[in-house]
C-alpha cells in the first residue's frame, strides 16, 4: 500500500469516509448496495415528486454545454447539459441542506448543487468523479477545497428508454428512478481514491434524464 505522505488528502479521505460510512449505515432509510468493491448507497423517495418538478424546470434554466476541465464539449465525452442551481435560491438552500444532514458533513466542504440534463444520444463516458493528482488541474482543485470525498447524485425523472448510471468496474447498471438519491464514496477505507467508483451515464435512447449532484470536498469550498 502506498505511504500516506504519497496520495493527497489521503488522512483526510480516511476519516471523512468513517465519518459518513457509520452515519449512513445507522440509518434505516439508507440502503446499501450489495458490492464489496466500492462503498455505494440508496435512498428512496428523498425528494418528491413536486420537487422533482420543479428542480427539472431549474436545470432547464441554468443548463449550458457540459465541460470536463481541459475536455470540451465537442470532444464527445460528455455530451450533456449542465450549470449549477442558485446557491442562494431558497429552495435550493433547502434541498442542499437536507443531503449536508444526511451525510453529516459540514454545508461549508460542498460544492454547489449542479443539474445535468441529457437529451436522446447524449451520454457521460465512464469517468471518477475524483481528481487525478497527477494532471494539470489538481493545482487548482487542490485550492478549490482538495480531492472529492462523497458524491451524491439525486434522480429527477423518469427516462423511456437508456440513461442509466452505469458502474463500469463493479458491473452494475442503476436506472434513473425519481426521488432517488445515490450516495458513494470516491475512496476506498484506506483513503486511496477509488478506480472502482468509474461510472458513466450511458446514452439515453427515449425521452430525457434529469439529475442533480452535489459533491463533497475534504477542505472548505472556495
Amino acid at each position: 500500500m502506498a505511504k500516506t505522505e504519497s496520495i493527497p488528502d489521503q488522512d483526510a479521505l480516511r476519516r471523512v469516509g468513517k465519518q459518513v460510512r457509520e452515519r449512513l449505515e445507522a440509518d434505516p432509510g439508507v440502503y446499501k448496495i450489495d458490492t464489496d468493491k466500492a462503498e455505494l448507497y440508496a435512498v428512496g423517495d428523498f425528494l418528491s415528486k413536486s420537487e422533482c418538478k420543479r428542480l427539472c424546470t431549474m436545470v432547464d434554466l441554468h443548463a449550458r454545454p457540459s465541460s470536463l476541465h481541459e475536455i470540451g464539449y465537442d470532444s464527445g465525452f460528455r455530451t450533456s447539459y449542465s450549470g449549477d442551481l442558485d446557491p442562494y435560491d431558497s429552495f435550493v438552500m433547502g434541498i442542499s441542506r437536507r443531503v449536508d444532514d444526511l451525510m453529516g458533513l459540514d454545508p461549508l466542504v460542498g460544492e454547489p448543487i449542479q443539474g445535468q440534463r441529457y437529451l436522446p444520444g447524449q451520454q457521460f463516458k465512464p469517468h471518477n468523479d475524483w481528481f487525478y493528482t497527477s494532471e494539470k488541474y489538481w493545482q487548482l482543485e487542490r485550492k478549490r477545497g482538495g480531492q472529492r470525498s462523497w458524491t451524491t447524485m439525486a434522480f429527477l425523472n423518469e427516462v423511456e428508454e437508456g440513461g442509466e448510471t452505469h458502474f463500469t468496474e463493479i458491473g452494475i447498471k442503476i436506472e434513473p428512478k425519481p426521488g432517488v438519491l445515490l450516495i458513494w464514496n470516491n475512496a476506498t477505507i484506506d483513503g486511496a481514491p477509488n478506480i472502482d467508483t468509474m461510472h458513466a451515464g450511458t446514452p439515453v435512447v427515449k425521452g430525457v434524464k434529469y439529475v442533480f449532484t452535489k459533491w463533497y470536498r475534504t477542505r472548505k469550498w472556495k
